[in-house]
């Protein structure tokens, strides 16, 4: 049986919709092709038409008239995500929304709502699900050699300055809303999507000059779950890495680009019991609590074909997991009901901050 190759149109030539999704959709042409671009920008339709070999058009509402296509990106600035996808959704189109897919559970629902009673696709470009780092780290914690999970930090800071429309509120910008969903996602996937978590969460405007928050820290908390500690900062001068683990047998830590581990085994351990009295030494002086364990280690680093980024290489597993999933029904691996629990997330963050979100969200 051929292969069945889907016909894209991408909603969006910025950022997004050209230096992700085009450039990634362009190198594997054998199960997507670049039908069609909509941009309100000419010079970016030109470059598409140039680029892609496609058809371009000023807006989304011609494009999709004019074309016959099996999926359609939206790219759209953010705040336009979830209209657009409903509109597309209820046109009977396959959707791919780029992330915040939504500003609030209830519109999570109305799209979810939609594509059930289209019976079409709603997926969303959450890739961070498919860091390699981010692979390495399930697979160890799954192994069990770390124990039982205390604590996971996520650490995304610099120090920048940033003025673009995505520092605005009315565009969904904010560093939660923009950079949030992706280690928010990882988070969630780590403590568990089957109940919502506890949230504290402390915001702030710091570098932007925006309305909308560029340092966030949010902390999740559950009975028999770890404690999830997330930190978006642009007011970072000395960064850390960006993941650190704690397990009652060891822990991991570091990048994108590297981790290190380190557990020790309980049956290698001395045996110990607890001691009411006070500890001495040999020379019977006072002493604290003191013994050797056998520390095993172990590293990971990342390896990517020669020609690849890994950022473009976990673009290409979303797009090969949806492509399966249209094609084929296999599991949509990303869905919008996990991205729901983000949505939650985020509204209960915004609404623990009043002094930079001040109109409840509806």
């Amino acid at each position: 049986m051929s292969q069945k190759t889907l016909k894209v149109g991408i909603i969006g030539q910025g950022r997004s919709g050209r230096d992700i999704h085009g450039n990634l959709l362009a190198k594997i042409p054998e199960y997507f092709t670049i039908a069609a671009v909509a941009d309100s920008i000419v010079e970016r339709q030109e470059l598409a038409k140039k680029e892609y070999g496609c058809s371009a058009y000023a807006g989304w509402e011609e494009m999709v008239a004019q074309e016959e296509l099996d999926l359609i990106v939206n790219a759209s600035p953010s705040h336009m995500h979830y209209p657009i996808s409903l509109e597309l959704l209820n046109r009977g189109y396959h959707v791919l929304c780029e992330k915040p897919l939504a500003k609030t559970a209830e519109e999570v629902d109305r799209l979810i709502q939609a594509s059930e009673r289209s019976g079409k696709v709603l997926a969303v470009f959450q890739q961070s699900r498919y860091q390699h780092a981010f692979v390495q780290i399930r697979k160890i914690i799954e192994s069990g050699v770390l124990g039982r999970i205390v604590q996971v930090n996520f650490t995304l800071n610099g120090f920048a300055r940033r003025w673009d429309w995505q520092t605005l509120q009315s565009n969904n910008g904010g560093s939660l809303m923009n950079t949030g969903p992706h280690p928010l996602d990882q988070a969630l996937q780590l403590f568990g999507t089957d109940i919502m978590p506890q949230i504290t969460c402390i915001m702030d405007r710091t570098n932007t000059f925006g309305d909308a928050e560029d340092y966030v820290k949010l902390i999740l908390r559950g009975e028999g779950r770890p404690t999830i500690d997330l930190e978006i900062s642009s007011t970072c001068a000395y960064g850390r890495e960006q993941f650190n683990i704690q397990g009652t047998n060891g822990g991991i830590r570091g990048t994108g680009q590297e981790l290190e581990w380190k557990y020790y085994k309980p049956e290698e351990a001395p045996v110990q019991q607890l001691t009411r009295e006070p500890l001495f030494n040999s020379n019977g002086l006072p002493a604290y609590c003191h013994e050797t364990l056998t520390w095993h280690t172990d590293n990971w680093a990342l390896s990517v074909p020669e020609g690849r980024s890994s950022f473009e290489d976990m673009t290409e597993q979303l797009y090969m997991m949806l492509y399966r999933h249209i094609n084929e029904g296999a599991e949509l691996e990303i869905t919008p009901q996990q991205v729901r629990q983000q949505m939650m997330v985020m509204e209960e963050c915004r609404r623990q901050n009043p002094h930079i979100y001040a109109v409840p969200v509806n």
